[in-house]
């Protein structure tokens, strides 16, 4: 049976997808999804990649911080999400926890995303405390994308969400991180919230990509939440974010349109219901 694609059918994007397109000067598109129906609507829109970010715990789950994601729900989450996937790299975050304690564990952790959620890669925060264990997984056949900057699993220890790396010695350890990161093995990195300049100067010394979140048009590529840049979050207002819509307000529209409807019974009509 021949496996040859279809030739109207897109080409999958693959971690050497993004990589040359660093190469070629080609900017990269990246969001997050975390169920089925919206990895769909964004894979089809043409994403080129999908994050399964542990960001779930906020927008999913209510949760104030990434902190609490386990490694189950965040498999949960990625498995949906491959499953209305065609062509977009999905990528998914490593949880707290779920990598730090040992090189096994989170040999352990990866090998789990990748056979029960299908995920294309796996994601770490850190640099060079997980330099180390990035080597072994890629050296076991699963690609890492790094992150570095504001990595939130370590909010507690940085205790505020500003900016990062403003100080010249907190940017000089960034700059070897990532380093240390692109010679362990990444085919990718994420830059979150640090000084624009930095992240530019990050990009241009590394031969892979950068992806940037609030940290300016310098980086390969950008990423952002996707409730935070459909309007669906109106409490989130940093600096970065660029809203595309206001979903919200859509939403909430809708809801009361539907609840009017049922209260004055003109849902459902004669063409909405069945005869006998």
């Amino acid at each position: 049976m021949s496996t040859q694609k279809s030739s109207d059918r897109p080409s999958k994007i693959t971690t050497q997808t993004v990589v040359d397109m660093k190469a070629k000067g080609e900017k990269i598109s990246m969001l997050t999804a975390y169920d089925f129906t919206m990895a769909q609507i964004i894979d089809q829109a043409g994403i080129e990649i999908i994050l399964v970010g542990d960001s779930a715990s906020n927008v999913m789950a209510g949760h104030e911080t990434t902190v609490p994601m386990t490694l189950d729900h965040m498999i949960y989450h990625t498995s949906c999400v491959v499953r209305g996937v065609d062509r977009a790299l999905v990528i998914a975050d490593l949880p707290f926890m779920s990598y730090q304690v040992t090189t096994k564990e989170a040999l352990i952790s990866a090998g789990r995303m990748m056979k029960e959620a299908g995920a294309h890669a796996i994601k770490m925060e850190g640099g060079k405390p997980i330099a180390g264990t990035v080597k072994k997984i890629v050296e076991a056949g699963i690609p890492v994308m790094g992150h570095l900057g504001l990595t939130p699993q370590s909010i507690y220890k940085f205790g505020t969400y500003k900016v990062r790396a403003t100080e010249e010695q907190e940017a000089d350890d960034l700059i070897r991180d990532a380093k240390l990161l692109e010679e362990a093995g990444c085919f990718s990195i994420v830059l979150e919230k640090i000084p624009a300049e930095l992240a530019a100067r990050v990009t241009e010394e590394l031969s892979i990509p950068t992806i940037g979140i609030g940290a300016g048009g310098g980086c390969d590529g950008q990423v952002l939440v996707i409730h935070d840049m459909l309007g669906l979050n109106k409490e989130f207002n940093p600096r970065f974010l660029r809203r595309y819509a206001d979903l919200n307000s859509v939403m909430t529209d809708a809801v009361q349109n539907y609840i009017k409807d049922v209260k004055s019974k003109d849902f459902p009509n004669e063409e909405e219901q069945y005869g006998g």
